[in-house]
Formats: structure tokens, C-alpha cells, sequence
């Protein structure tokens, strides 16, 4: 049966209601915010990646020389640009960038966005309404989900596109319709733009979409000629360019753009403030190979102990209903996870449980495919290859076995995901929080983490009180950009984004700058553009560049150890 076969009601989307979960969206979104405010400004939980973010936006709206390359090209500018619009009431509300409440609302819409997606591919697949409405709240209501709903970081916007790419691909599978595989590519070309993380599923989705559409036109002709042939392998690779092309757009004009204004085309890679620096300065990833792919699986199966049963479940469905749906869902989200623990064990990246968070949604989908298909795929112009699935009835009242099986399996791992959320070994970041929510903890590291940037705002609000010009205060934002944010005058600051940031290092008292913000020349600290020209600036004051008038020392459970404030008293002296 092709699709010229069945009821073209049952097809065409525009004859066939549509039903906008705007509600669910908005409810969603205020609880995800609400938990955002609470734990940013609340109890002071802030993610230090969130928060350098909110330094870019910062640095880019309300800086002494705002200018949009201020986002800055170490990471992709998504997560930063998307809050621009709240960022610039940052002007008359300061708080909104000192608590990162600025990240936390983005993360917020861009999660309630992905929980949405899960009820959406619940409903293309015909679930009952109770499942699917257990399914959504379980999804929404996942303690890692929560978490990074809340925190401002990439992880949301992420999850977001790519459970928006698998979902059209999902459709594609069935409709063949160029629509599905247009947003597929557009959702994994803004991924891409979220984190560098999504070529791995962009690579995946271009060859399953290429290698479907060939093994399809051959199905459906399969005596023709040399010639016929032809066209066939150019039509696939042309689906494939279709999912291909907003990734690629957005991979050249994001590195071009880069190479043009600093030099660099990959900066995460080769800048001393990229995610390479950070590993070697850090010292981290010293376990051997054996042990970070152990690690990687551990995280993995905390965060998704259901899936292989799940994953053996939705098997044997799409075996027995001959159901394409879970090669697009496996290879996905596979890839994801495929290329987090390939990063670890090859030690370029770090053991962070968030990292592995891909796995959440993956379970999730596959519990939708536990359950048979119960509703028709609908498609705006369905293609030649549409299978007979766009034809099916409607889901009976009462759910499978197995989607009750899944269903149950996906709360327990909440449950043991909500466990490990708080041990200090599998949730380096995530742990600390347990002191501030569960009664009776008293644990002196995770207090301290909870402390973390309470010592930037002091020296900000100190400089404030000063009530400086603008280019007053010499500092890198490498461990610094938490004064920025805490600051009601971030235009007092000369900052590495500002055009004349180079002239003034060199040269701080022409340029009428009055104090110089110091770290240890450490760690991080190394890559500091203040200790890489005046390596002994925290120490010293660089032999006379600067007098201390002021140190502070971190109580917060991050690095540096110390800030030191010195007043910029006399020339730069070669070798200090």
C-alpha cells in the first residue's frame, strides 16, 4: 500500500486538528524558573560555566565597549545570545546577571521546550492520554532534568534541538515528507550552535537519512537501469544534504567568523582560555583508559539504569511491527553518548555527570516505543516511500504491558537518579546541593560550593562603593568575570573583549586605569592575561606596577585561592 492508497484526510496536516500544548508550556516554564531563582539567588548554587555566560552577555550589552563579538568564540554563542532580550534589563536590574537568573530563564523555556517535545512524541505515536500525561510529568519532574532546567547551562537547549530533530526524523521515517527532514536539520544546525557536541548526531542523522532514502528509492524500483540507479544515489545524498546543510552553514559561519575577529577558527581548541588550556591547566584525567570508560558507564547507567531493559523492550516492538523508529532514536542518542565517553577516555574533556545527560531523554523515547503505534503519522507532503503506518487507527483506551513496565522502570530511575545526584564521586557539580535540601546534612565542601562567588560580590560591591569612571579597574574575566556580573557599574572594568584591552595591559596608568584585580599565577590563574604580561602582579605588584591595598580570600569552594586589588602606581617594568 502506498500513499496514494489511503485517505488523503487521514494524511494532509491542515485538514486534521491541531492541538497547541501552550498551557503545559507555560506551566512547565514558570515551575522551571521559579526552582531557577530559587537556586541561583535562593541558596547561591550557581554553575560557574552558567555564570561566565552571563559574564559574555554582560560584556557584550553593558560593558565600556558593548559590541556583539563580546560574546566571545571559546564556545558556541547560542546559550549566551538567547539571553540578550533579559539581559539588557540588566541595566536597571543588576541582580538579574549577579544571581544568573539572566541563564536561568533561558534554560528554563528552552527545558519546558523539550518536555513538550517527549508529550509531542508520545502523541505522534498514539499513546493513550494517561500515558502520555504519566510520561510528560515523569520527564519533566527527573531531578537531572529539574537541575538543569534550573541552572542557565547548555544542557536544555541542547536536549531541546535534538529531541526536536529526533522527533521530525521519527515522522520522516513514515511520511518520507522533505518537511520533516528540513526541521531535522534545521534543530541539529542550532544544536551545533548550542554546543559543539551536536556534529556527532549531525554526522549520524546525514548518513541514516542518506542510506534510508537510497535503500527506499531502490525498494520501490528495484529493475531499473544504470541511469535510474543514478538518480536514486543522487536523490538520497540530497536528502541528506537537506539535514546536512544548517549544520554545515552554521559550522562555517561560526568558525569563519571566528578566524576573522581573533585569528582563530577553533578557539575551544587552541586559545589558552579553550576547553584544552583549562584540562592541562587543571591536571585532571590522570586515571588510566580502563577507568574512564568504567567511569563513563557508571554515569550512564545512573543516570538511565532502565535502558537496557527498555531498549530490549522497544526491540522486540519494532522487530515484531517492522517499526523504523528506533534505528533514528538508537543511532541519535547513541552517538551522543558514543562520543561524551570517547572524549573522556581520550582525555579531552571532564568526568562530569551532566556530560551523560543524553541518556534521560533516550530512555524516555524508547518507552514511547514500547507501546505499537496507534495513530497516523501526519504529513504535509507525504513522499513516495510514506509507509503504511500514516494509516492507522487511533490507540485503544488502555496501554500496553509494556509501556506500563516502562513507565514503572522510568520512575524507579528517577528515584536512583535523584540517589546518585547526591554522592560527591558520580555528581562532581551536582552533589552539593544536597545541603541545602536535605535536612540535617552538614558537609563542609558542599557548603563551601555553595559560598562559591560570595567573594566576587564583596570585592564588587566594594569597588562600587567607590563609584569609579568607566575603564577604571584592570581584569581578566578567566577568574574574574563573577566580579563583573556582581557589579552595578560593569563599565568601570577594562575587560579582554573591550578593543583596547592589549594597550591598556601594556600601559595601565596612561590609560588613566586606578586598580588592577590580581589571581595566583596557578592553575587557572596561568592563563591570566594579567600574570601572562606581569607574571608576578599577585605576588609582587609587578615591581612596582601596582600597591595592594586590598585581598580577599576566597571562601567559596572553587579556585583561585585569593583575589589581591592593587592600585596602579608606576610603569610596567619588563620581566615582572
Amino acid at each position: 500500500m502506498t500513499v496514494a492508497d489511503l485517505p488523503m484526510k487521514v494524511v494532509v496536516e491542515h485538514n486534521l486538528p491541531v492541538r497547541k500544548p501552550w498551557r503545559l508550556y507555560t506551566a512547565i516554564f514558570v515551575l522551571y524558573a521559579a526552582v531557577g531563582v530559587w537556586m541561583n539567588a535562593g541558596i547561591g548554587f550557581i554553575f560557574t560555566d552558567s555564570l561566565s555566560r552571563v559574564a559574555s552577555v554582560s560584556a557584550m550589552l553593558l560593558s565600556r565597549d558593548p559590541h556583539f563579538a563580546a560574546i566571545g568564540f571559546i564556545f558556541t554563542p547560542l546559550t549566551a545570545a538567547a539571553q540578550i532580550p533579559m539581559g539588557i534589563l540588566g541595566h536597571w536590574w543588576p541582580e538579574l546577571l549577579r544571581w544568573n537568573i539572566t541563564a536561568a530563564v533561558m534554560s528554563a523555556a528552552f527545558m519546558a521546550g523539550a518536555v513538550v517535545q517527549i508529550r509531542g512524541i508520545s502523541r505522534d505515536r498514539g499513546c493513550t492520554r494517561w500515558t502520555t500525561v504519566v510520561l510528560t510529568a515523569l520527564f519533566a519532574l527527573n531531578p537531572m532534568i529539574v537541575m538543569y532546567a534550573a541552572s542557565g547551562m547548555s544542557e536544555a537547549p541542547f536536549l531541546f534541538f535534538v529531541l526536536w530533530a529526533v522527533r521530525r526524523l521519527m515522522r520522516w521515517m513514515h511520511s518520507d515528507d522533505v518537511h520533516d527532514l528540513i526541521a531535522a536539520g534545521l534543530a541539529l544546525g542550532l544544536a551545533y550552535l548550542t554546543r559543539y557536541d551536536a556534529l556527532a548526531p549531525l554526522f549520524v542523522a546525514v548518513m541514516l537519512v542518506t542510506v534510508v532514502s537510497w535503500i527506499r528509492f531502490s525498494d520501490v524500483d528495484p529493475d531499473s537501469d544504470d541511469s535510474v540507479r543514478v538518480r536514486r544515489l543522487w536523490a538520497a545524498v540530497l536528502d541528506g544534504t537537506v539535514v546536512l546543510m544548517p549544520g554545515m552553514l552554521a559550522f562555517i559561519a561560526w568558525s569563519f567568523s571566528s578566524w576573522l575577529i581573533t585569528g582563530q577558527a577553533f578557539q575551544q581548541f587552541s586559545s589558552v582560555y579553550g576547553n584544552s588550556a583549562i584540562i592541562e591547566q587543571a591536571g585532571v584525567n590522570a586515571d588510566s583508559l580502563l577507568t574512564r570508560v568504567v567511569f563513563s558507564t557508571t554515569e550512564i547507567a545512573v543516570l538511565g539504569p532502565a535502558l537496557p531493559v527498555l531498549l530490549v523492550l522497544a526491540t522486540v516492538r519494532a522487530i515484531g511491527h517492522r517499526d523504523p523508529e528506533l534505528i533514528v532514536v538508537s543511532a541519535v542518542f547513541g552517538s551522543i553518548l558514543g562520543a561524551q565517553t570517547l572524549l573522556y577516555a581520550m582525555g579531552s574533556t571532564f568526568p562530569l555527570l551532566r556530560f551523560y545527560i543524553a541518556v534521560i531523554p533516550l530512555c524516555f523515547v524508547l518507552a514511547v516505543l514500547t507501546d505499537p503505534r496507534g495513530a497516523p503519522v501526519i504529513s504535509r507532503r507525504p513522499g513516495r516511500a510514506a509507509s503504511t503506518a500514516v494509516g492507522l487507527k487511533r490507540a485503544p483506551a488502555t496501554a500496553s504491558l509494556s509501556v506500563i513496565v516502562a513507565l514503572c522502570l522510568l520512575a524507579g530511575s528517577n528515584a536512583l537518579t535523584f540517589v546518585a545526584m547526591g554522592n560527591a564521586r558520580l555528581a562532581v557539580l551536582e552533589h552539593s546541593i544536597a545541603s541545602a535540601v536535605v535536612p540535617g546534612r552538614d558537609d563542609l565542601d558542599e557548603q563551601a560550593i555553595l559560598r562559591t562567588f560570595a567573594a566576587e560580590r564583596r570585592i564588587a560591591k566594594y569597588l562600587d562603593n567607590l563609584d569609579l569612571p568607566p575603564g577604571s579597574v584592570l581584569l581578566d574575566t578567566v577568574e574574574s568575570y563573577a566580579v563583573v556580573t556582581a557589579s552595578d557599574n560593569p563599565r568601570q572594568f577594562v575587560v579582554p573583549s573591550d578593543g583596547d584591552f592589549v594597550r591598556i595591559l601594556n600601559d595601565p596608568t596612561t590609560f588613566a586605569v586606578e586598580y588592577i584585580l590580581a589571581v595566583p599565577n596557578d592553575g587557572r590563574g596561568e592563563s591570566d592575561a594579567i600574570n601572562r604580561r606581569y607574571p608576578t602582579m599577585f605576588d609582587t605588584g609587578a615591581g612596582g606596577v601596582g600597591a595592594l591595598v586590598l585581598e580577599v580570600p576566597n571562601d567559596g569552594g572553587m579556585a583561585p585561592s585569593s583575589w589581591r586589588l592593587y592600585r596602579a602606581t608606576g610603569e610596567p617594568r619588563s620581566g615582572n
